[in-house]
């Protein structure tokens, strides 16, 4: 049988990542076989193989996606989690050793900047975060050297950009802290 009839007959003629049905062909993420190759549609591949143009809305089915129990699956669920900066999802993710390893030896790194080469700054939903917005933190944070703990829920407003699109900087209890942006939501 061939890869494609297998992938096929796998995904149940769907696209193992966003469900859709239409334009459908094989992706390799590996070696080339079917179980190092997902099947996906026009939009996931075109998103994956050109990393700088992902659409955090189009992703939102990672929530769904990043449970299968197809290693591939999961790989590329893990990669464009990371690319997307989706922390809180990747803090849920459970993946067996090899296949964390699989998921780590490449990413869709976009290196946080756009065509232009700005750097560009996202939250934990892949949204785009400017200078002078409210985010909102979506876990505990130890502040080290502050010595106190900035809780879940902490709004920071007016955050600054950073030169690294990993990290902004905000006031939080009147000390000025580099946060990860990752760990963030912005507030609207």
């Amino acid at each position: 049988m061939s890869i494609q009839q297998t992938l096929i007959n796998r995904s149940n003629h769907q696209c193992e990542l966003c469900g859709s049905t239409e334009n459908l062909d094989v992706l390799s993420i590996g070696d080339g076989s079917a179980e190092q190759s997902v099947y996906a549609c026009d939009i996931c591949r075109t998103q994956i193989t050109n990393p700088k143009e992902l659409d955090a809305n189009h992703w939102r089915c990672l929530n769904d996606s990043m449970w299968s129990e197809i290693p591939a699956v999961q790989v590329m669920s893990y990669r464009l989690l990371q690319a997307l900066g989706n922390q809180e999802l990747l803090d849920m993710m459970y993946l067996e050793e090899d296949v964390k390893a699989w998921a780590d030896s490449e990413s869709l790194n976009t290196n946080g900047v756009d065509e232009t080469g700005a750097v560009v700054h996202r939250d934990s939903n892949g949204t785009i975060l400017v200078e002078g917005d409210t985010v909102t933190l979506i876990k505990d944070l130890d502040v080290k050297g502050a010595g106190f703990t900035a809780k879940r829920g902490t709004i920071v407003k007016n955050i600054h950009l950073t030169d690294d699109a990993k990290f902004i900087e905000g006031k939080i209890n009147g000390t000025q802290i580099v946060l990860v942006a990752a760990y963030m939501k912005k507030s609207l």
